[in-house]
């Protein structure tokens, strides 16, 4: 077989640890076991928090494991264009609506929290033409949403997705609310970069976290309104500490370059995760 092709996608503002080793093995070993290709994504939209020297490790960290990726490496700070033209065909047929809210506001306003951080209220999609021409032209920062509503009803039929394990799941983008699309700082998002990459390098299963399961409703809709193909997905289970809590980089979970430094090899880290098959 040849036409098995997944990925995995780290973004460079941080070193790996083990959450990270065990998706980027889940993904190599199910192509490798299909006889299929495994490529490498470096999801660096975030300019303000992607560093060269994270990059670099990832490099280092993957090889050290036994992973093996194809070359050139796709680079998502190389194309933000092709994500800027995504989302304008979107914006041509009156699917997204520029939103001035901060965090603070949103809180104000009565936003609560969803699977995607805050729900947001729609604060911005009652603003008048004139009011929003009008910010923009005085430079106010915004972002740029995604009318979930507007977007369904272009829908013929229910959304679903095939997961490896559960077959077809009925997708809920609505529980997100108007997903943000282009943000303040980055010309687009991850859902838009995400979706964009998956269909441009021919992804046929997406392997990743338990954690971003719900987080493909809203792919699926941007799939479905973009004439994107739509992958198999496989959220693999998410390797936890001793408190039963998801590693992140947000956390200070130990890296990989920390456990080779202290001596670990990669058996043992392989000894230390869930099984990969």
């Amino acid at each position: 077989m040849t036409d098995f092709v997944t990925r995995f996608a780290p973004s460079p503002n941080g070193y790996l640890h083990l959450g990270h080793a065990y998706s980027a093995l889940v993904g190599f070993y199910a192509a490798r076991r299909h006889g299929g290709r495994f490529l490498l994504r470096i999801e660096d939209i975030d300019l303000g928090r992607a560093r060269p020297e994270f990059e670099a490790a990832i490099y280092e960290d993957l090889a050290w494991l036994g992973i093996e990726w194809e070359e050139p490496v796709r680079r998502q700070s190389e194309h933000f264009s092709i994500y800027e033209a995504a989302t304008a065909k979107l914006t041509d047929v009156g699917l997204t609506y520029p939103c001035f809210c901060t965090r603070k506001e949103m809180l104000s306003a009565g936003a609560t929290h969803g699977p995607d951080g805050l729900v947001y209220p729609g604060t911005c999609k009652e603003l008048n033409a004139p009011d929003v021409a009008a910010r923009i032209n005085a430079g106010e920062p915004h972002a740029l949403r995604l009318d979930v509503e507007k977007a369904l009803a272009r829908m013929e039929a229910p959304l679903f997705w095939q997961e490896e394990e559960e077959g077809q799941v009925l997708a809920n983008p609505a529980a997100f609310s108007d997903v943000v699309l282009v943000r303040k700082d980055v010309p687009t998002s991850y859902h838009v970069s995400v979706v964009v990459d998956d269909a441009r390098q021919g992804i046929t299963t997406v392997t990743r976290g338990r954690d971003l399961y719900e987080h493909t409703a809203v792919h699926r809709l941007l799939q479905a309104l973009l004439d994107l193909p739509m992958p198999h997905y496989h959220h693999h289970a998410l390797v936890t500490d001793d408190a039963g809590q998801r590693l992140a980089k947000s956390k200070g979970s130990t890296s990989l370059r920390d456990l080779r430094a202290a001596g670990y090899t990669w058996q043992d880290i392989l000894a230390a995760l869930p099984p990969l098959d």
